[in-house]
């Protein structure tokens, strides 16, 4: 039987060879680190530091989890770095939501006043020691609130928000609303916020991994160790190399001390992304709906 099956052109073929070695070389790029880390994480301390890991475990161990559990600052850091994704992300949401859904109603005649206020804030900003003194005007300096309230709302996306709105919330639901009695408060918390699932599931997701990883903020304005995120811990770990002395003590010798230095550090990289990996999967069926409604229609 003759196949009816089109031939490509040569020089197509030769243009899906290339995309295709492309898309591998970059694929195997991201995914190399990312399995030495794991790896590394897993074995032990003598053939981290011989070199023996190159891809998978050797000698196998948890020798990294277990000293590095027993750093009371890493529990420290992770309890903060909780609550600051935790409790920012609420308010983060609750404010996006609150901000984006007037902006998105073509009877608030004054949406584009606002709406021009809210761009302006993203090409022109105050600058570093103007943002400091004013979070020190405020009395936030060494506190939790100066890693929330800063960054409390993004324009980015209020903008994401407001065009799910204008495309997912026919004006007809809300005359019916308001036929019922509904006022505009009730009408956003008990029709709108949960018809809009999958754009909060995409704004908790973005706010939540920026509070997760938040480094500078916290490098700027805390100062107790009692309230550092989890990130400071790890720049304390990767960059200036130091541990509890208590968690190496045991070890005995020079050299497995420095190959203990560094399975810790591969097992902090693992424990401080977990959360963030054990999230996504349950919001990823949200995420991909939210963005494309979100933001191509904008």
């Amino acid at each position: 039987m003759k196949s009816t099956r089109i031939q490509e052109p040569r020089g197509d073929q030769i243009f899906n060879i290339f995309n295709y070695t492309m898309l591998c070389l970059f694929t195997l790029s991201v995914l190399y680190p990312l399995i030495y880390v794991v790896s590394a994480s897993f074995s032990s301390s003598a053939a981290v530091i011989s070199g023996k890991v190159w891809l998978w475990p050797v000698d196998i161990s948890l020798q990294g989890y277990e000293a590095v559990f027993k750093d009371k600052r890493i529990w420290v850091g992770f309890a903060n770095s909780m609550y600051y994704a935790v409790v920012g992300t609420m308010i983060n949401v609750a404010m996006t939501l609150i901000a984006a859904y007037p902006l998105s109603r073509k009877d608030f005649y004054i949406r584009n006043a606002v709406m021009a206020l809210f761009v302006f804030t993203m090409m022109f900003g105050g600058g570093l020691i103007p943002n400091y003194l004013l979070i020190k005007e405020l009395g936030m300096i060494d506190t939790r609130w100066a890693l929330i309230i800063p960054g409390v709302m993004s324009v980015m996306s209020v903008i994401i928000a407001r065009t799910y709105f204008q495309t997912t919330i026919p004006e007809e639901l809300l005359e019916a609303a308001h036929l019922d009695g509904c006022s505009d408060y009730k009408f956003l918390v008990k029709i709108v916020a949960p018809l809009s699932g999958p754009i909060i599931a995409v704004l908790s997701l973005f706010y939540a991994v920026g509070h997760w990883n938040t480094y500078f903020a916290a490098l700027l304005y805390l100062k107790s160790p009692d309230l550092f995120p989890l990130q400071i811990i790890l720049r304390d770990v990767l960059i200036k190399n130091t541990f509890d002395e208590e968690v190496i003590s045991d070890v005995v010798g020079a050299a497995q001390r420095e190959g203990m230095r560094e399975l810790l550090k591969y097992s902090l990289i693992v424990i401080s992304t977990i959360p963030v990996l054990v999230v996504y999967p349950f919001i990823q069926r949200h995420f991909v709906k939210g963005m494309m409604i979100g933001s191509l229609k904008g």
